[in-house]
């Protein structure tokens, strides 16, 4: 936000063109000048709220994801620390849409979302990589550790009862998790990920797989 006693119009609109918000011209009352940054902030942040959460579970959404991936990697490689990260599927979530229909699927989708920022640590890394899949970064956990946690959010995601019309049902999803230092590039510790998860949902769903 530019302030000054510029009232010459094309060098105010120069300003602008070059990166400002709004220009407010001298002399102006203190409250006003806080406004008008204030509100050029807070509509900063909802647009970068925006950009960079899933609009339907507030989680990171897939580009997010991945950037907080690559700097948990490279903190965890300087600290010579393990780092865990799972891909999770919704088992049979299209027959879930077309069962139940498709806001009773958002609200499975919702409900996982849930589970999964009670369960982890405010620390973690957790994004919806689209559709039904989830990914989550653990920094500092090893394999073993790491497939306690998500193990056991499975079984409480599998007793969890939902509605649809009229009636409760339950869902499960399958998971697949890969290890730094074992993958050590970000692209391979994904792909690895992706593989386990299929490997999971190969051998009957409702499991987790080790890369």
């Amino acid at each position: 936000v530019f302030l000054s006693s510029e009232t010459d119009r094309e060098k105010q609109h120069l300003a602008m063109r070059v990166g400002g918000d709004d220009f407010l011209t001298k002399p102006i009352k203190a409250e006003h000048l806080v406004a008008a940054v204030r509100n050029r902030a807070r509509r900063f942040r909802e647009l970068r709220s925006l950009m960079l959460r899933d609009s339907l579970t507030g989680l990171l959404n897939q580009a997010s994801t991945r950037d907080h991936l690559s700097v948990e990697l490279s903190r965890m490689r300087r600290s010579d620390q393990p780092l865990a990260f799972a891909m999770i599927d919704i088992d049979h979530f299209k027959a879930v849409n077309d069962t139940h229909g498709h806001p009773t699927g958002d609200r499975v989708i919702r409900a996982l979302a849930n589970l999964l920022k009670q369960r982890l640590r405010s620390t973690d890394v957790i994004g919806r990589f689209g559709g039904e899949e989830f990914a989550v970064a653990l920094a500092g956990t090893p394999p073993d550790a790491a497939f306690t946690v998500m193990e056991e959010i499975r079984r409480t995601f599998e007793a969890i009862e939902h509605r649809g019309e009229g009636v409760s049902f339950r869902c499960t999803f399958s998971c697949g998790i890969s290890c730094f230092p074992a993958h050590a590039r970000l692209d391979d510790l994904v792909e690895a990920a992706d593989r386990a998860l299929y490997t999971a949902k190969d051998k009957g769903r409702n499991r987790v797989a080790m890369a």
